[in-house]
């Protein structure tokens, strides 16, 4: 691991924030491709994007002062160790949506187009978050005995986010990544496949997103907030899935104006 990559005059460039930042720029870029393939106009989509990071980046670090607000305090010190920390992703997705809803909704462009255009993206990036993750030693496993368990040694990492050191962990950061790409995998899959509508790569990210972020939770070792028994992300899991299994069921209907139009432009 190797939470500070290199200095430069004495200050450190953190391995977290260069690889968080590319996740944002590649997740950002490929939308703009798919987005170009579907005729949707790229400035709209660049500047939906660029919305769409800053709310996530507030979202993320709100739910982690949310959720562990005896962690942090409001003075400069608890100010940094926030910005430092990798903040939460679900808060960053739904404060993402919410904002892009209304971006959508305030330049009239076609929501459930656009927001298929972006969940690939969001899943590609999240591979590179989560090795991130993992060269800062954040978002680390339980203590385990499997043979693929990883184990940290910088200190760095311990002082800054309490990382175990010399103890086998279970690598949660490569399970997550590895989930994100399998998922990306899969999206582009069914979206080639002739009965595809508008909304279901979205609501597919969303449900299967949910499903291995709960599972991959059940490892996960380090202090995070607490719903009753379940963990912060696993009780938003808990919201979402049956939420994603209803928006699929509705939406395959085909009666959702977005879809009745699509039909029509295909059959033109």
């Amino acid at each position: 691991m190797h939470p500070i990559l290199f200095e430069i005059a004495g200050f450190p460039v953190y391995t977290y924030g260069l690889l968080l930042a590319a996740a944002y720029l590649v997740g950002l870029q490929f939308a703009l491709v798919r987005g170009r393939a579907r005729g949707l106009d790229p400035n709209r989509i660049m500047d939906l994007g660029i919305w769409i990071i800053i709310s996530a980046l507030v979202g993320a670090k709100l739910l982690l002062l949310i959720v562990d607000r005896d962690k942090f305090s409001l003075t400069a010190s608890g100010i940094m160790d926030l910005v430092r920390s990798a903040g939460v992703f679900y808060g960053g997705l739904i404060a993402a949506v919410l904002v892009a809803l209304w971006y959508l909704w305030r330049y009239r462009m076609p929501m459930w187009t656009v927001t298929d255009v972006f969940a690939p993206g969001i899943a590609l990036g999240h591979v590179i978050g989560r090795l991130g993750c993992l060269f800062a030693g954040c978002c680390f496993g339980k203590p385990t005995t499997v043979p693929w368990a990883i184990t940290f040694h910088n200190d760095f990492a311990q002082q800054n986010v309490g990382t175990p050191l010399g103890i086998p962990l279970h690598p949660t950061q490569l399970y997550e990544a590895g989930a994100e790409l399998l998922i990306l995998g899969l999206l582009l899959v069914l979206e080639r496949r002739r009965r595809s509508y508008p909304g279901r790569t979205f609501w597919t990210y969303m449900l299967l997103y949910g499903i291995s972020r709960f599972v991959i939770e059940m490892y996960r070792g380090d202090p995070r907030g607490m719903v009753g028994t379940w963990s912060t992300s696993q009780f938003v899991s808990i919201l979402i899935v049956p939420l994603a299994v209803i928006m699929l069921l509705w939406l395959a209907r085909g009666t959702d104006p977005e879809a009745v139009s699509a039909r029509r432009a295909r059959a033109a």
